[in-house]
């Protein structure tokens, strides 16, 4: 079967192409483009059944021409930083609503069999009610959060009005080897790795449901397969949540580490705009595909930090910058 993955250079992006690969598919990758001809994460990746592809998915010529003899596309492609949200929300419209427009249309017009189009639990907001269930209402709490909405939303319109198969994948906070410094668990370990004694972090006190990455592709690969998941929208998550303070403790206890937490002004939200707790329900997906997470939080947060501990890791990050 042959896939395309958008954003596959990313974090989860990369972690899904390997494991489509793994399991005998053919995957078209998609990498933002660059004069560099830099793939991100797929530089480390080398497969016979592997074609990476640049280009970007705000062009929608691009995206007909990347779609055509696609039987199944994982959309992925976005901007997620929330905090660059605040400095350059027109960017997010572009890529998250228009990109995804562009990757339905083209879908529709080459006859793809399946869409996957990722949400993120930022959708919901500040939990109203827990575990949160796919019925939760939506709040648009950063501009970030807005155009995943609309992202969303513009899929289930090209379900709604031509019939395109679409599944909403909605992964609660995933996170793992290769996620972005501008996250909360690759900022405490490389702060710890390189030796920092004070931790500079944001507010400890939301609480989280965390997914080890290779959950999260697990989930995204079953309801690919499942037939009675498209038009629907669907939790990938794990039941349980964590406090931002806890987590930094268990990472702490991991790595041997008394380093002592400084809030630091810069990397809180404003007021309205944090989201204080998500806590989703996963029974959704369990009922589509019996999918059940493979790590708890310990056993994702060792693996996490031991690929982290790799120099050759660890040198890729900037513990002394705060990424936005």
């Amino acid at each position: 079967m042959k896939v395309l993955v958008t954003g596959a250079d990313g974090f989860i992006g990369s972690h899904l192409t390997e494991m489509l690969l793994e399991q005998g598919y053919q995957v078209r990758a998609l990498s933002y483009y660059n004069s560099f001809n830099y793939w991100g994460w797929l530089d480390g990746i080398s497969h016979p059944n592997l074609e990476v592809v640049t280009g970007d998915v705000r062009d929608p010529h691009f995206c007909k021409h990347i779609t055509k003899d696609i039987e199944i596309v994982f959309h992925l492609a976005a901007l997620i930083a929330i905090p660059y949200s605040y400095v350059a929300p027109d960017s997010y419209v572009d890529t998250n609503i228009k990109g995804t427009l562009n990757i339905c249309q083209a879908a529709k017009e080459n006859g793809v069999q399946r869409v996957l189009v990722t949400s993120t639990s930022e959708v919901y907001g500040t939990a109203q009610y827990v575990p949160i269930d796919e019925k939760h209402p939506k709040q648009a709490q950063s501009p970030y959060s807005a155009t995943k909405i609309g992202a969303d939303a513009m899929a289930m319109s090209f379900y709604n009005a031509f019939e395109l198969p679409v599944v909403i994948v909605r992964p609660f906070n995933t996170y793992g080897p290769r996620q972005s410094a501008r996250a909360i668990i690759p900022t405490i370990i490389a702060q710890i790795a390189n030796g920092k004694k004070e931790i500079m972090l944001g507010d400890l006190t939301p609480t989280r449901d965390f997914n080890y990455v290779k959950d999260t592709c697990k989930g995204f690969i079953e309801l690919s397969k499942c037939d009675e998941a498209i038009g629907q929208e669907v939790n990938i998550c794990s039941n349980f949540e964590i406090s931002m303070r806890d987590t930094l403790e268990l990472i702490a206890n991991i790595m041997k580490s008394d380093v002592k937490f400084m809030e630091d002004e810069q990397r809180l939200r404003p007021k309205n705009s944090e989201v204080f707790r998500l806590w989703g329900d996963n029974s959704k997906i369990k009922s589509l595909t019996g999918f059940t997470p493979s790590y708890d939080i310990e056993k994702g947060l060792q693996e996490t930090v031991a690929w982290f501990m790799d120099k050759d890791n660890l040198n890729k990050y900037k513990a002394d910058i705060y990424n936005v």
